[in-house]
């Protein structure tokens, strides 16, 4: 049986859950799993359906023909079908620091995080070391000022090369153009650290620090034209008070920066994420 997972995002009306469910099953399907979500402000229907077929590619190939034809566009239907069982292609992007880069290889290697990695790519040569521990390709792409355009494209075309699905910045310390962005939309995950207040900056942990902050935290989001701006995927916070030091407050932030990231990638493999209006949508 294969097993395939169904998104759904379109205007709310009666009959959705029904006129899915029915159809997979007169398709020789089962449903498994099913989770919804309607949000009343804006009248829109979300849906994640777990099913299973036994069916090669060309039947699932017809499958879908026939659903947009005779479902989604009854409903005006914004909708997506993957095959469970096919690990997506994950591109790896960093910079100098080490900590996500380690703690994702960690999990990749031990099989939590079910997806393959290709490629690691990297504006300095700072991390090839750890891809070579993990027999991770590592290609070294500098990025200057004077050649961001040129470095880009050879970034895109590595990742072509490699049939890249999404790209995760393990704190990587460019910033995208929106040409690079859109050929990935909503398909680039970012991870940063989150104040309040919020402190920019090349040193936030030393500002919060001095600020007195009693609160620290990190946000994975996707990666949109405005920085730092994409829909939110995961969030996490830890408190902090007067008898810890930078150093603490660094530890710790990394720490959260690991943990909120590989949420983030989790929930972007397991499909689990629906993108609104610049929200997003996370099933359980």
């Amino acid at each position: 049986m294969k097993k395939t997972t169904l998104l759904i995002n379109c205007p709310d009306k009666k009959g959705i859950i029904a006129t899915v469910t029915n159809f997979i099953l007169a398709k020789k399907g089962n449903t498994v799993y099913i989770e919804q979500h309607v949000d009343r402000e804006l009248g829109e229907f979300f849906m994640r359906l777990d099913c299973e077929f036994d069916h090669d590619e060309e039947k699932l190939a017809l499958f879908k023909e026939s659903f947009n034809e005779h479902v989604a566009k009854n409903y005006n239907m914004h909708w997506e079908l993957y095959n469970a069982e096919k690990l997506p292609k994950l591109a790896l992007f960093v910079s100098k620091y080490d900590h996500c880069l380690y703690d994702i290889l960690g999990r990749y290697a031990s099989g939590e995080l079910k997806v393959k990695i290709p490629i690691i790519i990297s504006n300095h040569r700072d991390l090839e070391s750890i891809a070579n521990a993990f027999n991770i390709p590592f290609k070294h792409i500098p990025v200057s000022k004077g050649n961001k355009k040129e470095a880009e494209a050879e970034q895109l075309k590595t990742l072509k090369e490699h049939k890249i699905d999404f790209i995760v910045l393990a704190r990587y310390m460019q910033i995208l153009s929106a040409n690079f962005v859109d050929q990935y939309s909503h398909k680039i995950i970012n991870i940063h650290h989150s104040f309040l207040p919020a402190f920019p900056g090349a040193k936030p942990y030393h500002s919060a620090y001095e600020r007195g902050v009693k609160i620290i935290g990190a946000t994975s989001h996707y990666v949109t034209s405005d920085l730092d701006e994409g829909p939110i995927i995961e969030q996490e916070i830890v408190r902090v008070s007067h008898i810890h030091n930078v150093q603490d407050f660094i530890l710790k932030g990394r720490d959260l920066e690991k943990i909120v990231l590989s949420r983030a990638i989790k929930h972007h493999i397991e499909r689990k994420v629906l993108v609104y209006n610049n929200k997003t949508v996370i099933f359980s």
